[in-house]
């Protein structure tokens, strides 16, 4: 009998930790990274679009901005969509920002961490940003738990149910034998083919994607929605939507979108005891 009793509890043992790894293998929240002070977010400023002289103006509010933010801001959180094209090949990187990646090093050197989260218009960041600025890059969302919170922070692209077609298509884009093709082409055909591609993308975006389109049809709302469910997240950060967005959510969570900076100028703040959603 004693036999059998100690091989069920270590049988039971075995059976309680396979499911408690196919439950974290199912979660959101794992190995987050424990950051606090105070920390601002942002994203799609979109530098490049549509032309030089509207890029330039942009990338000063961007930098008064971040002159502004200067005096107390210990993290920077960039959501993706930063530049409206990014493609770094081994000798070469898209020309201009000199003024804001210098206020970035800038930065960087007084101590504050910045996070880089690719987007759809830069996903194919590599290394630059990394080893030049000392940037941590992150390719997907990523668990937080700032200044106590626990938080899910990404672009915000491709979650939400359905979008077969973008999720398709991004795919293809990731997809490293398509990288080392494009890297193939000559600078200037690449990134004259990625401008006219973007200017294509944002001339047929539909003109009611500017406001809220109601939580069944915001993709991302339905996508939060649905892991608030399943977990217990107190913040979920994206940007992508280029809309900002407070919604607070039936189990106490609340999701917010850094919105953008082609129309907003928007961004968020957060400390020990807040979390804001605010405007330039």
């Amino acid at each position: 009998m004693g036999m059998i009793n100690n091989y069920m509890r270590k049988n039971s043992k075995k059976t309680y930790l396979c499911r408690h790894k196919i439950k974290c293998m199912n979660s959101l929240f794992i190995n987050p990274v424990t950051i606090n002070g105070v920390i601002y977010f942002a994203s799609d400023f979109h530098l490049g679009a549509p032309n030089a002289e509207e890029s330039k103006e942009r990338e000063k509010r961007v930098l008064d901005w971040l002159n502004c933010i200067e005096k107390d801001i210990t993290h920077l959180f960039l959501l993706g969509d930063i530049f409206d094209f990014w493609f770094e090949y081994r000798d070469v990187v898209p020309k201009g920002y000199f003024n804001f990646l210098a206020k970035l090093y800038q930065l960087r050197e007084k101590g504050v961490e910045i996070f880089y989260f690719t987007g759809n218009h830069d996903m194919w960041v590599k290394d630059y940003f990394e080893k030049e600025l000392g940037f941590k890059i992150f390719r997907r969302q990523q668990a937080f738990m700032i200044n106590g919170k626990r938080c899910l922070v990404g672009h915000g692209d491709g979650l939400g149910p359905k979008e077969y077609g973008y999720k398709l298509i991004k795919r293809l884009f990731a997809f490293r034998p398509h990288i080392k093709f494009y890297g193939m082409l000559h600078p200037f055909i690449a990134f004259s083919l990625a401008r006219f591609l973007s200017r294509k993308s944002r001339a047929m975006a539909p003109e009611e994607d500017r406001d809220y389109l109601g939580d069944e049809k915001e993709t991302l709302t339905q996508y939060v929605l649905s892991i608030s469910q399943k977990e217990s997240i107190d913040y979920f950060i994206y940007g992508h939507r280029h809309l900002p967005v407070k919604k607070e959510l039936y189990n106490g969570a609340i999701y917010y979108n850094t919105g953008d900076w082609l129309s907003h100028d928007s961004y968020i703040r957060m400390d020990n005891n807040d979390i804001e959603l605010l405007k330039k």
